[in-house]
């Protein structure tokens, strides 16, 4: 049974001062992942980062109301590659992202930061110039799974293999941050609560086409609100479902 007076925040292993100030207000314990290092082949995988909320906040830890230390990095399992798949050959859960991706500039900065060249293939490419190519409308349609961006990961040497390659690796990101909450959720019996509003209708998305209950909470406007109230889909409040 699920106790919603202690929650999981997702999908990153920080947050704001202001964020967590408010979590806390609502919620009696809230729980913290380490930053997620996906090690996608023997030969690739992304960078780890140490830091945790507790660094920030250390009279949070004692006091027993911030939970850290939920271990999320690694090679992909049987379990989640197969439910990363199904996000990924899903044509919903793919045009949401796509839109989300393209609409929504605190979700783009999670996966890329455009204020920096960006190596592509083997060609380094202006931040922005890279990120308008990423949100080109026929790749919401391009076919995915997680073994095929394995293969492009060997494979980048020329700009549009570099840029299927990072978009591929930006879906597996998110998919398996939302399957890694939904895991972790289930084993600690927790409800979950996001501030992006992006992520939350993804998550809510593979929720209900996985027939999956879930207690899920948005953070919006200084307000939760039940995940199942609202599905916010962009950053100014309008919802397009």
């Amino acid at each position: 049974m699920t106790d919603d007076r202690n929650a999981l925040y997702y999908p990153f292993h920080l947050c704001s001062k202001e964020t967590l100030t408010l979590l806390l207000e609502y919620f009696h314990v809230i729980h913290f992942r380490d930053y997620m290092a996906l090690q996608l082949t023997p030969f690739f995988g992304t960078t780890a980062f140490q830091d945790r909320m507790g660094d920030e906040y250390p009279e949070a830890v004692p006091a027993g109301r911030l939970i850290q230390g939920h271990n999320t990095s690694g090679p992909l399992d049987i379990e989640i590659e197969a439910a990363v798949d199904r996000d990924l050959t899903d044509p919903v859960w793919r045009t949401l992202f796509h839109r989300i991706f393209t609409d929504q500039r605190r979700f783009q900065r999670g996966l890329f930061n455009p204020s920096h060249g960006m190596m592509i293939g083997n060609t380094v490419v202006p931040g922005p110039a890279a990120l308008l190519c990423l949100m080109d409308r026929a790749r919401a349609t391009h076919p995915y799974t997680v073994q095929a961006v394995r293969r492009l990961s060997g494979c980048r040497q020329t700009v549009e293999a570099g840029y299927e390659f990072e978009y591929g690796l930006a879906l597996i990101k998110t998919a398996a941050s939302g399957i890694w909450t939904r895991r972790l959720a289930h084993q600690h019996h927790l409800a979950v609560v996001t501030d992006s509003p992006g992520h939350q209708a993804l998550l809510r998305r593979s929720c209900d086409r996985d027939g999956m209950n879930l207690a899920d909470y948005l953070l919006f406007n200084g307000a939760v609100r039940t995940g199942r109230q609202v599905h916010v889909l962009d950053e100014t409040g309008g919802s397009g479902l």
